[in-house]
């Protein structure tokens, strides 16, 4: 019903039974089935499968039907001149679920737990099933996303989710489960290592590796990597020295600051300081 709303089509079923009732429909599907998927085609996921039969599709609209004086995709323009337009805003063919997020900051959906973050426990989640995937939402905004799983009873984290958690409670760094397969590059456990070394004082090791944990919300892995790579080269530790490395680098002839909305001010020109003139207050002028 919401499919037929959205594009504005009315249904028509054959009756029990008479299949020849829809006979030009089995007609394609055994079209489609002899000349595209023999032989089997050997894809590795879906993505790949639907890409070749589009292109398969795409081949076949040059070929022209028998007792026809065009080629399938100049027909196919006459009967698009009779379609009705279609909406702005493609149908999101998904399963749509509403919900709360528990006290562990997991939703439930088709009997799997997915993770939110944090901030949203005891929050309204919408759950957007899709075939591949699960998108989680909290009023108009997106606040997860997860593979989906065809699978019963399991649990899938993003450990992101967890980290302002941590950030608070460090000493369970070592026994969150949403961390437990977390498998980071070797630098990540050096720089634990080098921070436990030089905060003597209980939890503020394990607390800055967090915070430099929590880079990974905002860049991607490999870009940390390389960020943590470079400040144990230089024997800085923090998250901040972490940052520098992943901040974009200004060279003398531009600015270091935004100017969005404001491209007047670089019309502004600050004249140079002129040294001498605090040769004055040496003077005896200067210092009367």
């Amino acid at each position: 019903m919401k499919l037929q709303c959205h594009y504005l089509f009315r249904e028509h079923f054959c009756r029990v039974r008479r299949a020849n009732e829809k006979g030009v429909v089995e007609g394609v599907v055994k079209f489609a089935r002899l000349n595209f998927f023999v032989p089997v085609p050997q894809v590795h996921d879906l993505d790949e499968l639907n890409g070749k039969l589009a292109e398969r599709c795409r081949e076949d609209l040059k070929r022209r039907l028998r007792g026809k004086t065009g080629t399938k995709a100049e027909m196919l323009k006459e009967d698009q001149a009779a379609f009705l337009a279609l909406p702005e805003v493609a149908f999101d063919a998904c399963r749509k679920q509403p919900t709360r997020a528990n006290s562990l900051s997991l939703v439930r959906f088709d009997d799997n737990d997915y993770s939110v973050p944090v901030h949203y426990a005891h929050h309204e989640i919408l759950i957007k099933g899709y075939v591949e995937r699960v998108v989680l939402c909290h009023k108009d905004k997106v606040v997860a996303k997860h593979h989906r799983s065809w699978g019963k009873e399991g649990v899938f984290f993003d450990y992101r989710h967890y980290l302002p958690l941590l950030e608070r409670k460090p000493g369970a760094l070592d026994y969150a489960l949403p961390l437990a397969d977390l498998n980071l590059p070797e630098c990540f456990e050096t720089l634990r290592r080098r921070l436990l070394a030089e905060e003597p004082k209980e939890g503020e090791g394990p607390r800055e590796f967090i915070r430099v944990l929590r880079l990974l919300e905002d860049y991607p892995i490999g870009r940390v990597r390389e960020a943590v790579e470079k400040a144990l080269l230089i024997r800085a530790h923090s998250r901040d020295a972490v940052l520098q490395f992943l901040l974009p680098r200004f060279s003398w002839e531009h600015t270091t600051f935004l100017l969005d909305g404001r491209e007047h001010l670089r019309l502004v020109k600050v004249a140079k300081p002129d040294l001498s003139l605090y040769s004055t207050l040496l003077s005896e002028g200067g210092a009367s």
